[in-house]
């Protein structure tokens, strides 16, 4: 019980202590005392030492998960390093989560061989498959154990100072006693929920999880005998297709994984479910090879970005996954084992390939902006489709493709490409008179003697206004009328000269109403309309409004309001 303690204090301290250092780094930056780049790779090293010694101290103990931790922040800290040579600033790091994501995969998946190593032998799977999860699972309770214990801090403060006791909210206000405390409570509940193995076993949730295997199965196989009849030009449309079938590939080698379990001893028995795991087994290639296909088509249309990278790369993994685990069913008895060393081979070329993208070998932002060059010049790329907001967010390569660009936009013909990235757009000016005849064609008036207001407003609006409600407008209803309606009046004494309240029927389920007026200086103004007391109009109601006024003019009457003092300076009671 002794022994039991004293780890408990152990872990307790030393992830205290990690907490503490964070807290230095930080505090040492904001100082000035050391440099971002130099703080981004010391917390890469602190966060991977103390999240992997938090992991393995349990089942290895502190001081044997030391070394193992330390060597592993060490590969961990240095792959960041070369990461951050990428970038100009550390800022540009994390303008996308991609390279935090990669440096995560390293620092947590070698944990459970490290654990297996330590134990028994680094490749034993029924060790790696019970480490991995009982880390998942103390790691979440151990985080609801440090959110309990800042419930009970907070409420101990409140209730103390009903007495006039602030010393835990003079505590509390120091960020070094917030870490502290946060890093001893998450490292005294993973020992604690490691001592009650035998209670807080991974066993009960995976038993559960599995009964989710046939539910994911229905849905994909559901989608694949509709895909034939709906067709396939969703895939074209952007990453979103292909990240959605990646989850369900995900989710596929997860619950399979979860149904074959660490040996055939403790594989589940259930014939359903062992079916179920056999067909995922097969529609699993299909599926990555569809989310593969999609990305091959986004880049086919649009060239490579970092987020494409990505994708392809996991969708790659995917794919592997799914071979494996379907030539593993076709081979017949013995599937299962084949699937479990299949997993073993791809959690490794999961943990390389994350290396490789923090290394010059896979430099994704690299790849991204020289494909981007290479389609501008053979004519795959228009001027106008270039964005160098998004390639000057590709770190050093970024900024050395677009300084490429600058100097080939000097040459004669590239006037195009010049204007794109000084930010103005490759389109030639949009006619405003034309613009203008346009809109007024096909905008429904009322009453239709108010075409002097209606021509004198509509030369006012801005360019992109105009081509928002000339887009609407041009598509009528299906009986013929138009989809946007302009009401003219009074609306403003104060104001010379007449307003209008234009309505613009978006969708069949929302009318957009708004008010256009000249303000003193000629500027258009254009305000959402609302009922007199405030209430928005509702999509039913400014269908009807439309409808009706489009029939007959709407009388206009006085608002019943009035305020204190005079002109803008007064006071009123909005209702």
């Amino acid at each position: 019980m002794q022994r039991q303690i004293a780890a408990r204090l152990e872990l307790s301290l030393a992830t205290a202590l990690g907490a503490c250092l964070m807290w230095w780094t930080v505090d040492a930056m904001d100082q000035g005392q050391i440099s971002e780049y130099t703080a981004l790779v010391l917390s890469g090293l602190i966060l991977t030492l103390f999240g992997a010694l938090l992991a393995m101290a349990g089942p290895l103990g502190l001081w044997r998960a030391l070394p193992r931790a330390l060597g592993l922040a060490v590969i961990a800290g240095g792959l960041v390093w070369l990461t951050g040579l990428r970038f100009a600033t550390v800022d540009q790091f994390f303008q996308t989560p991609l390279p935090s994501l990669a440096g995560l995969a390293v620092a947590t998946l070698p944990v459970p061989f490290l654990v297996a190593a330590g134990k028994s032998r680094w490749n034993d799977y029924p060790v790696l498959f019970l480490e991995a999860w009982s880390i998942a699972l103390r790691l979440t309770a151990a985080l609801t154990f440090t959110g309990l214990v800042w419930l009970v801090i907070f409420l101990s403060d409140q209730v103390l100072q009903i007495v006039g006791i602030t010393v835990i909210e003079r505590l509390i206000g120091h960020e070094l006693a917030i870490m502290m405390i946060s890093g001893a409570a998450l490292g005294l509940g993973m020992a604690v929920i490691h001592d009650l193995t035998e209670v807080a076993s991974p066993y009960v949730l995976l038993r559960l999880f599995r009964l989710f295997l046939p539910v994911v199965l229905a849905v994909m196989a559901i989608f694949l005998v509709a895909l034939p009849i709906r067709g396939i030009d969703g895939l074209t449309g952007g990453l979103s297709p292909a990240m959605l079938l990646l989850i369900m590939v995900g989710a596929g080698i997860t619950l399979t994984s979860i149904v074959v379990d660490q040996s055939d001893a403790e594989a589940v028995k259930n014939p359903a479910l062992i079916r179920s795991a056999q067909a995922m087994s097969l529609i699993l290639p299909i599926f990555a090879g569809l989310a593969l296909w999609a990305i091959w088509l986004r880049v086919g249309q649009h060239g490579w970005t970092p987020g494409r990278v990505f994708f392809a790369l996991v969708g790659g993994l995917g794919l592997g996954y799914g071979l494996i685990y379907a030539q593993a069913v076709l081979r017949g008895a013995g599937w299962m084992e084949r699937i479990r060393q299949g997993n073993l081979v791809m959690v490794l070329v999961a943990i390389g390939l994350a290396a490789l993208w923090l290394t010059p070998v896979l430099n994704a932002e690299r790849i991204s902006a020289e494909n981007q060059l290479a389609r501008y010049l053979d004519g795959r790329l228009s001027a106008d489709a270039l964005d160098p907001y998004a390639i000057g967010r590709w770190g050093k390569p970024g900024a050395e493709v677009l300084d490429k660009f600058a100097t080939l936009a000097k040459e004669p013909g590239q006037e195009a490409l010049a204007r794109r990235l000084a930010g103005e757009t490759t389109d030639p000016m949009p006619d405003r008179a034309a613009l203008v005849a346009d809109l007024a064609a096909v905008l429904a008036l009322q009453p239709a003697t108010a075409a002097g207001t209606r021509d004198t407003l509509l030369p006012a609006v801005d360019d992109y206004q105009l081509q928002d409600w000339l887009q609407v407008c041009s598509q009528p209803l299906p009986d013929g009328q138009a989809r946007c309606l302009m009401v003219v009046a009074d609306l403003l004494p104060a104001i010379p000269g007449e307003e209008a309240m234009l309505f613009l029927e978006r969708s069949t389920d929302y009318t957009e109403i708004a008010g256009l007026y000249l303000d003193q200086q000629g500027v258009a103004q254009y305000r959402a309309a609302t009922r007199p007391d405030g209430r928005m109009i509702d999509a039913d109601a400014a269908q009807r409004l439309m409808e009706s006024y489009r029939k007959t003019p709407p009388p206009v009457t006085a608002v019943q309001m009035n305020q204190l003092g005079t002109g803008s300076d007064g006071l009123m009671i909005l209702p």
